[in-house]
């Protein structure tokens, strides 16, 4: 008899205490006969029963229990269903191309089947139409509908566009689905990014991050003051209730920024932004790298000379300083094993493979040779002033000389030492990696790097700590890895190569990082 003790003690208190019961779902019956469990059902995931009691949610052991009720699940017959609901940027393409290369993977056949204007459910079974194991219910509302959703109990994932905000956390907690805002609770499904976007005939082909806020605000009307013809500007932006928007908010209206401009046309979708701002030559919108659709998009640039494209290893290292993290968020209770097998294969590599032939950006670690990246050494050199000398530069050049740089890169939140969401998930990932020996007999050098602002001393130091947080982090996290495996070195080079210009907060972010490099 497997019974979990909190089943066990609460059965046995019912039982002493000789307590009335009312009508439930359900009674778990010991297989000895001794123990008598009843309660509202919550779930069964093939494995556990969760039980709804007078003394709280209890979690069963379905080996152990016979199962009265009509609301028992038919053993011999399990299907694992689970209902994902949010953004349709990732339930519409991205969702659906995984849940396929999963079915592949397990040797499932798939069959889709609408269930509404909205929703469609994929069927995964056993090949020539046997048993069905799981079904997946996929639901395109928006971020906010599905986290209302998962507090309703009317979905077990969260498809997000941004992060779980406070209050939601809280609902969360207390509808019995943990702290939403813990790292077990969420995962980096994929990488995107915002971008500002004109239309072919559209003569600007760059614009400064400052400038890009001042369009947006309503401080810059015309394109003259861009560079281009003296015509108004039609401001594009994603409707504030989707994920999009509210992404759109918190990285654009910081320094000062009060709010968008009054006269900005909103838009439900991406695809309907996009070709929106495809068919306007004076529009200018904010979309995201994965549904740019006929439009183009203007490099982000600074006085300093600095110019970037959201480019995937751009996206992929947060060199590009408007990276769109796409999130799964998940309860705290156990899901069913096939969902807990579907959200494993979304870390491996085929599922990466998966993510970028969708049109997102993948997290799988890739190593940069430095000959691939003398532009970035070329900077250094350009932009080197007082502070950083030329024996800084070549004590660099010595040191990074012989490595390759991983696209694994940590950066941190606005005005914060806290990790951004993409960087928690690297740590997650970077740590996973040395649990499974993947970097065993190698060398891994967290390089600090810092902004220029302020003293060069100062920056080093800041850098450095930096750099000695993040291998803290990943050494805490990685639980069952043989560190003695493999060598892990901090070494820093503050304002010696910067990424952007220091002239606005997004610059000044992606100069702030730590990144890794491997010999």
């Amino acid at each position: 008899m497997a019974i979990l003790r909190a089943a066990t003690l609460a059965a046995l208190i019912m039982i002493c205490a000789g307590l009335p019961v009312a009508a439930q779902d359900v009674t778990l019956t010991s297989r000895a006969g001794d123990i008598e469990i009843s309660g509202n059902l919550l779930g069964f995931d093939g494995e556990f029963y969760r039980v709804d009691t007078i003394y709280g949610e209890l979690t069963v052991d379905g080996s152990g229990v016979l199962c009265e009720g009509s609301e028992c699940p038919d053993l011999k017959a399990y299907v694992a269903n689970v209902t994902l609901s949010g953004a349709p940027t990732i339930g519409r393409v991205l969702m659906p191309a995984l849940i396929e290369a999963f079915a592949l993977r397990q040797g499932l056949e798939l069959s889709r089947q609408p269930t509404s204007d909205i929703a469609m459910t994929y069927t995964l079974s056993d090949p020539g139409g046997g048993q069905p194991r799981g079904r997946f219910h996929v639901r395109l509302t928006n971020t906010d509908e599905g986290f209302a959703d998962l507090l309703a109990g009317e979905a077990e994932m969260v498809m997000s566009l941004r992060e779980v905000t406070r209050s939601e956390a809280i609902r969360g907690r207390e509808a019995g689905l943990g702290d939403l805002r813990d790292a077990r609770r969420s995962r980096v499904l994929a990488l995107d990014a915002l971008v500002p976007l004109v239309s072919a005939g559209n003569p600007v082909t760059t614009i400064t991050t400052p400038q890009l806020v001042k369009v947006l605000s309503g401080e810059i009307t015309n394109w003259a003051e861009l560079g281009g013809a003296d015509a108004p500007i039609a401001v594009h932006l994603h409707d504030p209730d989707t994920g999009l928007g509210q992404v759109t908010e918190r990285q654009m209206l910081i320094g000062g920024a009060q709010g968008f401009a009054a006269g900005a046309i909103r838009h439900a979708t991406g695809e309907g932004l996009s070709q929106a701002v495809s068919q306007d030559p004076l529009a200018l919108g904010i979309g995201s790298r994965s549904e740019m659709g006929p439009t183009f998009e203007l490099a982000l640039t600074g006085a300093c000379g600095f110019a970037m494209q959201a480019t995937r290893r751009a996206v992929k290292t947060e060199d590009y300083p408007l990276t769109a993290p796409m999130f799964l968020y998940l309860p705290s209770y156990r899901l069913p094993r096939l969902v807990r097998e579907f959200l494993v294969f979304t870390r491996e590599s085929a599922a990466q493979l998966v993510i970028r032939r969708a049109g997102f950006v993948d997290q799988l670690p890739e190593e940069i040779e430095i000959d691939a990246q003398g532009d970035r050494f070329a900077n250094a050199v350009l932009r080197a002033g007082g502070d950083v000398t030329l024996a800084d530069l070549q004590r660099m050049v010595r040191v990074l000389g012989p490595l390759k740089r991983l696209t694994t890169t940590f950066r941190f939140e606005p005005g914060s030492i806290r990790l951004d969401p993409q960087s928690r998930s690297n740590v997650d990932s970077l740590a996973r990696a040395l649990e499974s020996g993947f970097y065993d007999g190698r060398q891994l050098v967290f390089v600090g790097f810092s902004d220029g602002e302020g003293l060069a001393s100062a920056n080093n130091a800041i850098a450095l700590r930096r750099a000695d947080a993040v291998r803290n982090a990943v050494v805490q996290t990685a639980e069952t890895a043989q560190l003695d495996r493999l060598e892990m070195d901090v070494e820093t080079f503050g304002e010696a190569m910067p990424m952007a210009c220091d002239d606005s907060e997004w610059g000044r972010r992606a100069n702030r990082r730590v990144e890794i490099w491997i010999r």
